[in-house]
């Protein structure tokens, strides 16, 4: 029933939202909405590869388009930012002579936010 609601907030917001992000959101539209029905229905649009997880060490995942892009990611906030570097697909193939159907690259660094406190403690 949340399948397409949940696939059109992930499209419409340019943030990464988590799975509380987007049962905040849903629940605004639909007030019977729970918790483990949106984990439920992510799963599945993972699944059906319809939307893409986005997993980095200590943070909650998040989701976001299936669209080829990299991201940059704060390792002190958790800050997460869309990039689009080269397609190395084709490069990595050749290089190790296996087809590859994918790869997700995170650029980790520490945003300026998060650099500038800690250079005043």
């Amino acid at each position: 029933k949340y399948e397409k609601m949940i696939f059109d907030i992930i499209y419409k917001e340019p943030r990464h939202l988590t799975a509380e992000d987007i049962y905040r959101e849903l629940k605004e539209l639909e007030p019977k909405v729970v918790l483990a029905s949106v984990y439920n229905n992510l799963k599945v649009l993972h699944e059906k590869r319809l939307i893409h997880k986005v997993t980095v060490e200590g943070m909650p995942d998040r989701y976001d388009s299936i669209e080829r892009h990299d991201h940059v990611v704060c390792t002190k906030c958790g800050d997460l930012y869309d990039f689009k570097f080269k397609d190395i697909t084709h490069e990595l193939e050749e290089k190790l002579g296996i087809s590859i159907s994918g790869y997700e690259l995170n650029v980790n660094y520490i945003c300026p936010s998060c650099k500038k406190s800690l250079s005043t403690n």
